[in-house]
């Protein structure tokens, strides 16, 4: 009797950790490698999406592109609007239009991989991108980043999303990464409630890049704000590119398709944030 109770606790140990082994495995790996045999949606070879899981439960959502070419640098992209990208396991972006979507191959094609963060449980993030909880949240996104490659890190923000850019890098220190770009940012306080002033800029400690479309008329990214975000991250270098055009096909003065979102003139802008970034490694 007593052989078979002890065989019967020895296997019912033995499964459970067997069974618990295989959760914290899955719970580890929440990485989807993105198929290529799709002749719908076609994606770049060695592309994933992968969740990350945060310290309160739930997951943070990013899709990573490999450059096309060999590897100069990552590239941590933060999208503007809600930041709601919506992106698929297998890798589809419902929400393309915005300007680090729509650019990513410019940035495959001159050697930097890309890292595409998607919205929080599909929750808009207005008001929340200067916040010391989302500062957590970024932290496990540039952890990810620096497992996937060795190449120097660079994070870019776009209008709303230079928020979250601004609230990177003001928790990095200097090593954290290579430098910070700004673009068409919000500095003007709107509906979110945040601008880029209320995301530390006073402890960025990274050569750092401000993008202004001398036509964006979105009221709360206006271009002659640029000088003063400069002036606000006072403890790095800084520069301002100018930069001048674009198509107006959203409705919205703040629409992704507009110069707001540089829509047309997206290899002007990439390369111009490339020079810079190539001169700032010299």
């Amino acid at each position: 009797m007593l052989q078979r109770l002890y065989a019967r606790i020895f296997l019912t140990t033995l499964f459970c950790l067997l069974g618990s082994h295989a959760m914290a495995r899955e719970v580890r790996n929440h990485t989807q490698p993105i198929s290529t045999q799709s002749e719908e949606s076609p994606k770049p070879e060695g592309g994933m999406v992968s969740d990350l899981p945060l310290p309160g439960g739930g997951f943070q959502r990013v899709l990573y592109l490999p450059p096309s070419r060999d590897a100069k640098g990552l590239m941590v992209m933060f999208a503007g609007g809600t930041g709601e990208l919506d992106i698929e396991k297998n890798g589809d972006i419902k929400n393309a239009k915005n300007f680090v979507v729509r650019s990513s191959d410019l940035w495959r094609d001159r050697g930097y991989g890309v890292l595409l963060v998607d919205a929080l449980d599909h929750q808009s993030l207005r008001g929340q991108r200067s916040t010391a909880a989302y500062a957590e949240v970024i932290a496990k996104v540039l952890a990810f980043a620096r497992e996937t490659t060795r190449t120097p890190l660079w994070v870019l923000g776009t209008s709303q999303g230079s928020i979250a850019a601004m609230n990177a890098a003001s928790h990095a220190g200097r090593n954290g990464i290579a430098g910070l770009i700004l673009t068409e940012s919000v500095s003007i306080l709107g509906g979110s409630h945040e601008t880029v002033f209320d995301a530390h800029p006073e402890n960025v400690r990274v050569p750092s890049l401000i993008v202004a479309n001398r036509d964006d008329q979105c009221k709360v990214a206006l271009p002659f704000m640029a000088n003063a975000i400069a002036q606000s991250v006072r403890d790095a270098p800084v520069t301002v590119l100018r930069v001048s055009g674009g198509v107006q096909r959203s409705q919205d003065n703040c629409g992704s398709l507009s110069p707001h979102g540089y829509y047309g003139i997206e290899e002007q802008v990439v390369d111009g944030i490339v020079d810079w970034m190539q001169k700032t490694q010299r």
